[in-house]
């Protein structure tokens, strides 16, 4: 795989060059490798590939740009677990290959002080000025690109087996009776759709959140 021209391509989907997103792209590659699986095998119609993920950040973007495995195309299989880590699977026998990044030794090992300190003040605090982001966006792609050279030592890979998941039923719509919209039926209840009803789930960025008549609840 040409590394590089994949990182290129997540930049243009994840919008940045960012150290995670390029650990998702060199993950990817490794698991892919492992499992022995081609680019032509990727992103069937049927899923026969399937990438677990347990983390709804950067690496994630990385994973689906090189994988071709996508919450939209039902590839994607989102584990709420806040962990940097990846599992590629094949349905046919569902073995796979699990592989976890250990953000805080990448960090120590990789990440010069100056972009820990810029990322601390700019994204976890939010107090960053302009000047600021433009120079952590420089500092991080610079990091993201020597990521795709990280040695496969640094990762844990192990095989596993894993539980059999579901193909993507297709089910019918209802029309909610309030909004007159239509919506899967396994989403309608009491002929109203969930968001109507008022009692939906969401994935932000914190984890898989419960709204309740239109308010943002803690994580479930």
């Amino acid at each position: 795989m040409n590394l590089k021209n994949l990182l290129l391509k997540a930049r243009e989907f994840h919008g940045h060059i960012c150290p995670f997103v390029a650990l998702g792209v060199r993950t990817s590659a490794i698991a892919m490798e492992e499992l022995g699986i081609k680019k032509d095998e990727i992103a069937s119609i049927s899923e026969e590939i399937l990438a677990i993920v347990e983390c709804n950040n950067c690496l994630t973007d990385g994973v689906q740009i090189v994988t071709g495995c996508t919450l939209g195309n039902n590839s994607l299989i989102y584990l709420d677990l806040g962990k940097n880590a990846l599992t590629l699977v094949r349905r046919s026998d569902w073995n796979g290959v699990r592989i976890y990044v250990d953000a805080e030794k990448i960090r120590e090992k990789y990440f010069d002080k100056e972009a820990l300190e810029l990322f601390e003040k700019v994204i976890v605090k939010r107090q960053g000025s302009v000047e600021d982001y433009k120079k952590l966006s420089t500092l991080w792609e610079r990091i993201g690109w020597k990521m795709l050279e990280i040695p496969k030592e640094e990762f844990k890979i192990e095989r596993v087996k894993v539980e059999p998941i579901e193909r993507a039923p297709i089910f019918e719509n209802r029309r909610c009776k309030n909004c007159g919209e239509n919506a899967m039926a396994t989403r309608v209840r009491d002929g109203l759709c969930l968001k109507c009803a008022g009692d939906y789930y969401a994935v932000v960025g914190r984890g898989i959140v419960k709204f309740e008549n239109g308010k943002m609840g803690e994580v479930v």
